[in-house]
């Protein structure tokens, strides 16, 4: 295949970037039809397709498809065309709390991104500026919080349906590498008491068959509701799963790594426009080079942050 024509496939100068919203597509089986935004760089083909999957915040339409516009955008302006859905879960729905699967719908997130892949010319026709543009095997996912969660899940992690006592594989091999941001850790004496009780299908999260090539990012003051064990809890994504993995810790970062969900949104408690630049960067350099095997985004990027004497953040891989 091909690399990206896109001229901004490179961390130039950023490209200017089509939004299209709401892109809708029907699903029989599911509550209501997916619905999702499409972001794009306006020139380009071949432009290789990152899922990105929405936390779970107390905001009404940050976890939808209105949510995580430093990411979508940037990573659009540098080349990649990001699909965002709306979750189940997601606020703005409000669905019925009694809908199978609610509150989470832990499973029908993972299946939402799987069914958007098998719909990507369906996205190229309701978006004509996007028709014939898109490189349907370069696909990565990116997820934050609890769509991280979503995202481990496509990349090969798995867990024991509390429902029904079966190990589930939502394993996604379209998906050819991933980022998780702020993404849960494993389960057991790991989760609090509450967490355990209220969110069960965290409890039996296991990373041993996670081997998609993934960046986890984390901060190290990501102090969560979740877990007994602090900040450390969100390193095990790379912990627990084989190689390859890289792990970006963010200094002083909290659950929010500077304000990724959204412009000035008021749940991010440690803003900071120079962390999200940090995210963007790197994040958009590993996609970059497991996408295209011998792009040195992703080398560039590291050794730079390494180099910098005040740098917000540090890179380790295995």
């Amino acid at each position: 295949m091909r690399a990206s024509t896109h001229p901004a496939a490179t961390l130039g100068s950023p490209s200017p970037v089509l939004s299209v919203s709401p892109v809708v597509l029907p699903a029989l089986d599911r509550a209501v039809d997916l619905e999702l935004r499409v972001s794009a760089p306006v020139t380009g083909d071949d432009l290789p397709v990152i899922l990105l999957s929405h936390g779970q915040g107390y905001s009404n339409h940050l976890s939808s498809l209105n949510g995580y516009a430093p990411l979508a955008n940037f990573w659009a302006a540098h080349g990649f065309v990001v699909v965002q859905p709306t979750h189940l879960s997601s606020r703005s729905l409000s669905l019925d709390p009694d809908t199978p699967g609610a509150p989470m719908f832990w499973r029908s997130r993972a299946e939402d991104m799987s069914f958007v892949l098998g719909r990507l010319d369906a996205i190229e026709a309701a978006v004509p500026q996007l028709a014939g543009r898109l490189d349907h095997g370069r696909a990565a996912v990116a997820g934050h919080s609890m769509g991280g969660h979503t995202a481990s899940l496509l990349l090969g992690a798995r867990l024991t349906d509390p429902d029904d006592g079966t190990e589930v594989d939502l394993t996604e091999p379209r998906i050819k590498a991933g980022v998780l941001l702020a993404a849960p850790g494993g389960g057991g004496d790991s989760l609090t008491e509450s967490a355990a009780e209220g969110l069960p299908f965290l409890s039996t999260m296991d990373f041993s068959k996670m081997t998609t090539p993934t960046l986890v990012v984390v901060g190290d003051r990501d102090a969560s509701h979740l877990t007994v064990r602090g900040p450390e809890w969100f390193t095990d994504p790379y912990v627990l799963s084989p190689g390859p993995k890289s792990l970006l810790t963010l200094f002083d970062a909290e659950h929010g790594l500077g304000g990724v969900s959204g412009y000035d949104v008021a749940e991010t408690t440690d803003e900071s426009p120079e962390r999200v630049s940090v995210v963007q960067r790197l994040t958009w350099a590993y996609l970059r080079s497991e996408l295209y095997p011998g792009d040195p985004a992703w080398r560039t990027a590291s050794e730079a942050l390494a180099a910098d004497a005040d740098a917000l953040g540090r890179v380790e891989s295995k």
